[in-house]
């Protein structure tokens, strides 16, 4: 099987990717090509929604975590939402992102995002 991404216009410096098939050592660098064009815009957050994804190997977690990495300089966030528990288990137990980066859906994680830049613009 393959994977599938497809690559939505940034929101709000935020950009969001829907991950769907496969994420092993046949696909990951498909992924990764995408990912090093998108991260050299700089997003503020970049938000993987796996919804669709029913597998990840270590090459797949690799890719997320050389994501993280990328975005870590300019303080930016990674966002996985809607994994399926196979791979939110994978995910977990390699702690390839902090726990509280991985939300139940969009809507949480643009909640998190929402309140992440009212506290630096200082806002309520």
């Amino acid at each position: 099987m393959s994977l599938d991404i497809d690559i939505y216009p940034p929101v709000n410096g935020n950009q969001y990717i829907v991950l769907s098939g496969r994420l092993d050592s046949h696909t990951h660098e498909a992924l990764d090509d995408q990912l090093e064009t998108l991260l050299a815009g700089k997003p503020q957050a970049l938000v993987l929604d796996l919804a669709h994804l029913e597998y990840i190997s270590s090459a797949g977690v690799r890719s997320i975590l050389k994501a993280r990495k990328a975005l870590a300089p300019h303080e930016g966030k990674l966002l996985l939402v809607h994994p399926q528990e196979q791979i939110r288990k994978v995910i977990e137990i390699v702690q390839a992102v902090p726990m509280d980066s991985i939300f139940a859906s969009t809507e949480e994680a643009d909640a998190y995002l929402d309140a992440l830049q009212r506290h630096i613009l200082g806002g309520s």
